[in-house]
């Protein structure tokens, strides 16, 4: 059975999503820590340790989630975006993308946003139209 990433990625899950190429979908979390929290995540592997992947699809998905948080840079006020890689929400490699003003931004234990609807949507249009010019 597709994980929930896997049903996001192929469309069969409604996601607000910020960038995707043949191997790659990025989408804004639904619970974010902040405004343009961004989720990762390879399409075809379902794996849920990232360290588990081939060097290939490894080094290919760094270097997608990089142009991804140039793109959220770039769309979302922010000092900068960091990184995070916990994996153990949902069983499907995933990096966290986290626009930061300071370092308590960045912190999963304190109460998660949860933004409206049409506020995500122009996000992921913001982060997407600068993804596209990369």
């Amino acid at each position: 059975m597709a994980t929930l990433f896997t049903r996001i990625a192929k469309g069969e899950i409604p996601s607000y999503k910020c960038a995707e190429d043949e191997h790659f979908y990025a989408f804004l979390d639904i619970s974010p820590l902040a405004l343009g929290h961004t989720l990762v995540i390879p399409k075809d592997v379902e794996d849920d340790y990232i360290f588990h992947l081939d060097e290939k699809t490894y080094s290919d998905l760094w270097a997608f989630a990089r142009k991804v948080a140039v793109a959220i840079k770039a769309a979302v006020p922010c000092e900068r975006v960091s990184v995070a890689v916990l994996g153990m929400e949902v069983p499907h490699t995933h990096i966290h993308l986290i626009p930061l003003n300071s370092e308590s931004d960045f912190d999963f234990r304190k109460e998660h946003l949860h933004p409206e609807p049409e506020c995500q949507q122009r996000i992921a249009n913001a982060i997407l139209e600068q993804f596209q010019k990369l």
